[in-house]
């Protein structure tokens, strides 16, 4: 029991210290987010093109044995049939939303119509020819 006693004691410091240091992070900045948006979706595609090469190779070693066991002359059921194996095709980087990319106008109060009927001299503050 005395033994016990100590190993408490040093897990509860454990513990309390772990929690005072995860409470001491800060939060991430848009940055940081996007960057663990990224490896977030590079890491599913590369998963998608794991079980793709997983797949084509079970379909590879299913019609050698299938191929082997007819040149055998040995009864083989026939293969169940399966969905195809999807290719995931290359690595396309997820795109922000318009709003994130700053695809539009910047926020600026217009000072006038964006279109009138004066001549560019004119607008130029010189004489039309």
């Amino acid at each position: 029991m005395s033994s016990s006693l100590p190993r408490r004691i040093v897990s509860a410091l454990a513990n309390t210290c772990c929690i005072a240091a995860m409470a001491a992070l800060p939060p991430l900045d848009d940055a940081a987010k996007a960057k663990a948006a990224e490896a977030a979706a590079r890491t599913a595609w590369t998963d998608k093109v794991a079980a793709y090469q997983l797949c084509k190779s079970q379909d590879a070693v299913a019609a050698q044995y299938f191929a082997q066991m007819k040149q055998e002359g040995k009864p083989v059921s026939p293969p169940i049939a399966t969905a195809e194996c999807a290719d995931p095709g290359p690595y396309a980087a997820p795109t922000p939303p318009l709003e994130a990319a700053g695809a539009h106008s910047p926020p600026a109060t217009a000072s006038g119509p964006p279109n009138s009927k004066a001549t560019e001299a004119e607008l130029r503050g010189g004489a039309k020819n």
